[in-house]
């Protein structure tokens, strides 16, 4: 029997499988002998134990398309970010840094500004145009209103997508109306665990339909740039590329060199200079050994 870990908590995982239900397994021993933990996200095989009970065990872990640290999840296609357009104030930082930690993963994201209600158009329009020239897709909703889910729902479709976002942004609300199982299948999951309604401490799996995932993940707060040097930013800002060849100096920084693309694209309003200015104080964070 095939399925995909949606959750994993205390040593069990509990193994979605198409048009049958939620199995709660264990993971064979020979796992731990290979140093092999299953993560969230993976397609696994399991042998039936208790067809009633509905538990079983991990004989396979299928080859992973790709696997996350923070938050520990695998075979992600796509990562939707949810900040909220007001209330509180969209953290444009911590949404670059978001952005480059899931370049570093070639991983495509998707950028969502929840609260569209609380702010005029001309402020939707702005936020759009910091992201729009580097190629990311901007979407606007809000939960409370119930407004943008079909397009959101448009781009999950058939897909595997990582859902994140700071605390405080709606994502939660966004996600309960994108997943009306939800509330069922946490039931079902809270009754198998033992536990009351949980808060998003692990991440977890949601099912919407034929092929298609969402994967509820922890809010944050901050995040670090890890792996990345100083020399290797660049790369992760992506619509610095088309004018590099520009630059008069290879290995060009676009920060204090004359003649440089980037900054000519820059002064032209080719590249946000938000995001510019992002580069340039993480650039000088890198240089410092900071993060």
């Amino acid at each position: 029997m095939h399925g995909k870990i949606i959750k994993g908590i205390a040593g069990f995982y509990y193994v979605h499988v198409a048009e049958t239900g939620i199995f709660e397994c264990k993971a064979k021993g020979i796992f731990r002998k290979e140093k092999v933990k299953p993560l969230v996200g993976d397609n696994v095989e399991i042998d039936l134990l208790d067809s009633e009970e509905m538990t079983g065990n991990i004989v396979r872990i299928f080859e992973r398309k790709n696997a996350l640290i923070r938050p520990a999840v695998a075979n992600i296609d796509q990562a939707l970010v949810i900040f909220a357009a007001a209330k509180p104030q969209p953290n444009l930082n911590l949404l670059n840094r978001f952005l480059i930690t899931m370049e570093q993963k070639e991983i495509e994201t998707i950028i969502c500004f929840n609260k569209q209600d609380l702010v005029q158009t001309e402020e939707l329009e702005r936020l759009r145009e910091v992201f729009l020239p580097a190629g990311y897709r901007v979407l606007s909703a809000s939960a409370r209103k119930e407004e943008g889910i079909e397009d959101i729902r448009e781009i999950l479709a058939g897909r595997t997508t990582t859902v994140a976002g700071p605390s405080g942004v709606g994502k939660s609300s966004l996600i309960n109306l994108l997943s009306p199982e939800e509330d069922m299948e946490t039931g079902v999951l809270s009754e198998k665990i033992g536990r009351g309604k949980h808060t998003t401490r692990h991440s977890q799996l949601l099912y919407i339909d034929n092929d298609t995932y969402i994967m509820d993940t922890p809010g944050f707060s901050s995040l670090y740039l890890t792996g990345i040097g100083q020399e290797e930013l660049k790369l992760y800002f992506r619509e610095f590329e088309a004018f590099e060849p520009f630059c008069r100096f290879q290995g060009c920084s676009h920060i204090h060199e004359p003649d440089c693309g980037v900054k000519t694209a820059l002064e032209e309003g080719k590249i946000s200079a938000i995001r510019y200015e992002d580069y340039v104080m993480l650039y000088e964070k890198l240089k410092g050994g900071g993060k």
